[in-house]
């Protein structure tokens, strides 16, 4: 194993019981790694803290809130959901990761589903992908027209306008990751048998796609700067710090009280 300098505060977090488990289950026995995860797991369980007082005020005032999390295949947009959700109140939030329009769906207004799927008073919705898809999934993979993504380039800043003058609160986050580190994780994926089911035709043809997908994502990016609200966007190559910047950010996002007793 690689020589690694490690200061007395670390070696005190690995001889916990925690670091003990966490050294362990990491296959390259890398104690500066496992000293990272034990400090992310106290941040985390503070972070969770927050997110209760936050959700608790959302609901004591009758609050909307969405939040929606973009990127591309294997970005880490599911994994971050979860450790938002996890320490919560299950019965004031919903995660909503629609499947590909039946196609009754397709007759409809192209927002109409999404909106069918927006929060009660006190209640967050979380969109592991939203109506975005038509910005970029859909053009690039061919499941629209051309005219239907002008059309929805065209709309997407008013329909979100509406919302948040209607009084839901709306935040936008985007998952960045390197075409390198998509592929490791992919292979990661295949070779999992409890994961293998996260891989569809999409994901397997992202890597080919992936200058497409750049052009795409730039055009959505650039369409927010026309009256829009833009996406936070976070680099989530190491999955940890990904997880924690975008729960620093929704609890910026959404105002709460911070003195409240839980």
């Amino acid at each position: 194993m690689e020589q690694q300098k490690l200061s007395t505060q670390d070696i005190i977090k690995l001889n916990s019981k925690k670091g003990l488990t966490s050294l362990l289950l990491n296959e390259s026995l890398n104690p500066k790694k496992s000293v990272r995860y034990i400090d992310y797991i106290k941040k985390l369980k503070k972070l969770q803290i927050e997110l209760i007082r936050q959700q608790a005020c959302i609901i004591d005032n009758n609050k909307r809130v969405i939040v929606i999390f973009e990127g591309r295949d294997a970005a880490g947009k599911g994994g971050a959901i979860r450790r938002i959700t996890e320490r919560i109140n299950p019965r004031h939030f919903r995660i909503v990761a629609l499947p590909r329009p039946s196609e009754e769906e397709s007759t409809q207004w192209y927002f109409q589903r999404y909106v069918n799927q927006f929060p009660k008073a006190g209640e967050i919705v979380f969109f592991d992908r939203s109506w975005y898809n038509r910005a970029v999934v859909e053009p690039v993979n061919g499941f629209c027209t051309k005219d239907e993504y002008e059309i929805f380039m065209n709309h997407v800043n008013d329909f979100e306008r509406m919302i948040t003058d209607s009084g839901i609160i709306l935040v936008k986050i985007y998952m960045s990751i390197s075409k390198k580190e998509q592929a490791k994780r992919f292979e990661d994926i295949k070779n999992n048998p409890l994961k293998q089911w996260k891989i569809s035709k999409v994901d397997e043809k992202a890597q080919d796609l992936w200058d497409s997908y750049t052009e795409y994502k730039n055009k959505m990016f650039e369409n927010t700067k026309n009256s829009g609200i833009p996406f936070k966007v976070i680099k989530a190559n190491r999955k940890i710090d990904a997880r924690v910047e975008a729960i620093e950010y929704l609890l910026k996002s959404v105002p709460y009280d911070k003195e409240r007793e839980i």
